[in-house]
């Protein structure tokens, strides 16, 4: 239960902020920080346990057929980035209280900030593969929000659309290879999946499922040649940088990584794919990064680069390279989300960004400058500072592999070159930010130290820097060997966390990198003239010439499948569906099968004729809409009276109820339009027509009778066997409705709440012109609401009332139940609209229809909730049989409750769409008639 508070506590404090933020910014700030701050305590509570080698999990099922639990997992590596993102979160929160404007919505910003807090920790902690890849889509839809906070600038627009499409397309390859991995193991939980790495890497598809996880990490974790979309980013509030690009976001592909290690790693495919990438997006971002003029471009390439290194360690699949590329996850963590957030204080208090402008500030924000130098070296890897201790490790372990053979020498070496860049962009940022002569033009001037205590995140986050690259065995050691123990799922190496081992080739590489990179820098205007030469690619115009290309192909195979005919649409589905079936069929030996058909008997005779004859003269009398209408209730009817007769009283009273309503509605949208349809069909589409009516009847018919003809076994013996024993009841369509299949119909009674909330939203200011006189000319009569109709629509409403109340509390055992009932309660309700009017019924029943059926699906939802509590699935239903003095014995079910939810949301939606349909006829008369 405490991992279920850790996740559910940021989304449940999302909605603080909204109600805080009237109350001002430091109250907003407040309630923000309380649900994280809640998480961290109990976290830190249950770190013991964790360290102490113990694995916690919390396991709810939901779908457990699917292999879908809510299970939640807390081992070494889910506690190391639990931490992150609570703690970095924490103090994210108290740095954005100073860096927006009083302008800005901070309490949408920081609703936005809760909401991907709660999706990061649901993917960190998630056991069930499938509930991670929830959070995970999750994390890419709410980081969308925060990327395009500012959605007045187009570079926010862009940089968040680009953000969504590929990660979400990176999920999409993610959800296949988790589905290919749980077909291999059998089960989608980790510690299934964990423990069978030789069973995963033995297996033909091993390859397959590799690649589609590897896309999913390396499109989130921005991994050449994916990297692209996190430079654009940037456009994002420096918090949600810090945030996202240094703890969260784009760590949570090299989270996955570090995850899935056990059961995917080991194999020449993954090495050659995870280092390469690696490798690849170590050299590309660290050269890039030193030639961005722009302070966050330049931190965003160093993140593409550092993402790069980490993944590059993976790659090498050694147990000692695991070890420092979680070292190095933590390490950059810290000093990337400080160097942020110095970034965002310079551009806060200067009004720019541009390194060519924001020179010599060690004179104005000294402070500041103290700090960003610090964690600047630190991304440097100076000694006594924590990216040191990472970055040899880093290099000793490039210098172990040996999977290249000939060529081992081309990892270390590109390492080395990766430091040297390294080394430069570091000291671009201290030189030319805080040195390099005095500001150009800057549009704040002079600029002066932020408020204090926007100060004091960065100050936090610079001191690990330091306590961990001086004192890593006494700081960060214990954390570091249960989050790498997790991620390697057995023996931890031995290694040494010292600040010096002595006189070695790592540290002969990192006095290379250090030397080199200053070399670079120093020499660097050549590099810059080269640099400036090369042809401009701008990665952002190309990506949406690519989205504008595939938008045009989407809409050129639209205009081409669909020409705005209905008809066509029509033709086309059932002219396939008709070759679909011949083909399925033309294989069989004969149609018919060894079973005798049951005898036609006359009334069943006289009612098939009658329905056909309905069918036939709506097509006839197609033309003219109302005389069709009622032809075609008819039909309707005599469908019912078919499922009377075949022992089905459920769906004929749902059949009976819905035709009504049906009919009403339909009478209603006739009310505005002519009488007649106009031909506009030519005789060849009226052949046409007339040749795939005929066929698809004779196809029905084949179909029908090659099935009737057979033996078949269905699963309606279960439910027969199951109905009363499992949910309580002998009405075994109720049954199934509420309790075997309730999440089908609480995923029904939803969609017929939106469809209704949608239908009112398309009504909403549409005003008709009533008719004033029918096809012939003749007036309607002035008298709208008949005496008599209002009478006795009066007198039957308490009666239906009640008949609805009977056909409620009866449905779980005799035909019957909320859904039915609703129904009759709805065209109760709908004659008094049609008998006295909208004005008179609403003056004496004031009912919120879209609080009705909110209410009711929010019941049904509750009920399914409330079967957690006693450790039961979703939606299971809880019976027992009571006694009461005088009345006896009775039986009671929580599907009753459900089945009030079905009642309200019918009734609601019934009369939302009914009622406002209705409104539309309130427009004052019009002169013009419509014929």
């Amino acid at each position: 239960m405490e991992l279920l508070l850790i996740v559910g506590l940021p989304f449940l404090g999302a909605l603080l902020p909204v109600l805080f933020e009237r109350h001002g910014r430091l109250a907003c700030s407040m309630a923000t920080a309380l649900a994280p701050l809640l998480a961290l305590s109990w976290l830190l509570w249950l770190a013991p346990q964790v360290f102490a080698g113990e694995v916690l999990l919390v396991s709810q099922p939901w779908l457990p057929q699917l292999g879908f639990n809510l299970s939640l997992r807390l081992d070494g590596l889910a506690l190391l980035f639990a931490l992150l993102i609570l703690g970095i979160g924490l103090l994210v929160i108290l740095y954005a209280r100073y860096y927006l404007s009083e302008r800005e919505p901070i309490g949408r910003f920081f609703s936005y900030l809760l909401l991907f807090m709660g999706a990061m920790l649901g993917v960190v902690l998630s056991e069930n593969l499938l509930l991670m890849l929830t959070f995970w889509e999750l994390t890419s839809l709410s980081s969308f929000l925060l990327i395009g906070f500012w959605g007045e600038r187009s570079d926010a627009r862009k940089g968040a659309r680009m953000a969504l499409a590929v990660t979400g397309g990176g999920g999409l390859a993610l959800l296949a290879g988790i589905l290919l991995i749980g077909h291999m193991v059998g089960s989608f939980e980790l510690s299934t999946v964990l423990a069978s790495g030789d069973l995963i890497r033995a297996h033909a598809l091993y390859p397959v499922a590799l690649v589609l996880v590897l896309l999913g990490a390396f499109t989130k974790s921005a991994q050449f040649p994916f990297h692209f979309w996190l430079p654009h980013a940037m456009a994002a509030p420096t918090p949600v940088s810090a945030y996202l690009h240094s703890a969260t976001m784009v760590k949570a592909g090299v989270f996955l990584l570090a995850r899935l290690y056990p059961a995917l790693s080991g194999s020449d495919l993954w090495f050659y794919l995870v280092s390469l990438a690696g490798l690849a997006t170590l050299l590309l971002g660290a050269f890039m990064a030193l030639f961005q003029h722009d302070l966050k471009g330049l931190l965003a390439y160093s993140t593409i680069s550092h993402l790069g290194l980490i993944t590059l360690l993976f790659g090498l699949d050694s147990p000692l390279s695991n070890v420092a590329a979680v070292f190095h996850i933590i390490n950059h963590a810290t000093f990337k989300a400080s160097l942020f957030m110095a970034a965002g204080i310079i551009d806060h208090e200067t009004g720019s960004r541009d390194m060519r402008r924001i020179n010599g500030m060690w004179k104005y924000l000294p402070h500041t400058a103290v700090l960003a130098m610090v964690a600047s070296s630190a991304m440097a890897g100076v000694p006594l500072l924590n990216g040191f201790l990472s970055k040899e490790m880093f290099f000793g372990e490039a210098l172990q592999q040996a999977q290249l053979g000939s060529f081992n020498w081309v990892i270390p070496a590109a390492a080395v070159l990766a430091g040297v860049f390294s080394v430069a962009y570091s000291l671009r940022f201290v030189h030319d930010v805080f040195f390099n002569g005095e500001p150009v033009n800057l549009p704040k001037f002079p600029p002066h130290e932020p408020p204090r205590y926007m100060k004091v995140p960065v100050e936090i986050l610079v001191f690990l820097c330091l306590l961990v690259g001086m004192l890593p065995g006494y700081t960060v050691a214990p954390l570091l060997a249960v989050a790498a123990q997790a991620s390697l799922g057995g023996t931890l190496p031995a290694y040494d966390l010292a600040v010096w081992h002595g006189l070695n080739l790592p540290l002969l590489m990192s006095c290379v990198a250090l030397l080199g990179g200053i070399l670079v820098y120093v020499c660097r205007q050549p590099l810059f003239r080269w640099y400036a030469g090369l042809p401009e690619v701008d990665a952002k115009l190309i990506f949406e010439q690519q989205v504008q290309r595939v938008t045009a192909f989407a809409r050129w195979l639209t205009g081409l499948l669909e020409n705005g005919s209905q008809q066509r649409y029509l033709a086309l589905l059932l002219g396939s569906a008709l070759v679909v079936s011949g083909v399925a069929l033309a294989p069989l030996a004969q149609l018919g099968g060894d079973r005798v058909l049951t005898p036609l008997d006359g009334i069943t005779a006289l009612g098939l004729v009658l329905l056909a004859a309905s069918g036939v003269l709506t097509a006839i009398f197609h033309r003219q809409r109302l005389v069709a209408l009622l032809i075609l209730g008819v039909g309707g009817m005599l469908v019912a009276l078919a499922f009377a007769r075949f022992s089905a009283p459920d769906l004929a009273l749902t059949q009976l109820v819905v035709e009504l309503v049906t009919l009403v509605l339909l009478v209603l949208a006739l009310y505005y339009l002519p009488s007649r349809t106009p031909e506009e069909s030519s005789s060849l589409r009226g052949l046409r027509d007339f040749i795939l009516a005929g066929g698809c009847g004779v196809m029905v018919a084949l179909l029908a009778y090659g099935v009737l003809t057979r033996p078949y076994a269905g699963i309606a013996e279960f439910f027969l066997a199951n109905s009363v024993s499992g949910g309580g009841g002998t009405n075994v369509v109720n049954v199934i409705l509420v309790d075997f299949r309730g999440f089908d119909t609480l995923g029904e009674i939803t969609v017929l709440a939106i469809a209704a909330v949608g239908i009112v939203a398309m009504l909403n200011g549409l005003h008709l012109r009533n008719p004033t006189c029918d096809p012939q000319g003749r007036r309607w009569a002035w008298a709208k609401y008949p005496l008599i109709l209002k009478t006795l629509s009066r007198l039957l409403l308490p009666l239906a009332i009640l008949i609805s109340v009977f056909i409620f509390l009866r449905g779980h055992n005799l035909p019957g139940g909320g859904f039915i009932a609703g129904l009759i309660t709805a065209v109760a309700l709908i004659l008094q609209f049609i008998a006295n009017g909208v004005a008179w019924v609403e003056e004496r029943l004031p009912l919120n229809y879209q609080r009705m059926a909110g209410l009711g699906v929010l019941l049904a939802g509750l009920t399914g909730l409330g079967s957690w509590a006693f450790g039961r699935p979703f939606l299971t239903t809880a019976f027992g049989h009571f006694e009461l003095p005088l009345v006896g014995e009775f039986e009671l079910a929580t599907a009753m409750l459900f089945d009030l939810g079905v009642f309200f949301t019918v009734v609601g939606a019934t009369l939302l769409i009914l009622v406002n349909l209705g409104r539309v006829s309130l427009a004052p008369p019009a002169s013009e008639e419509i014929h």
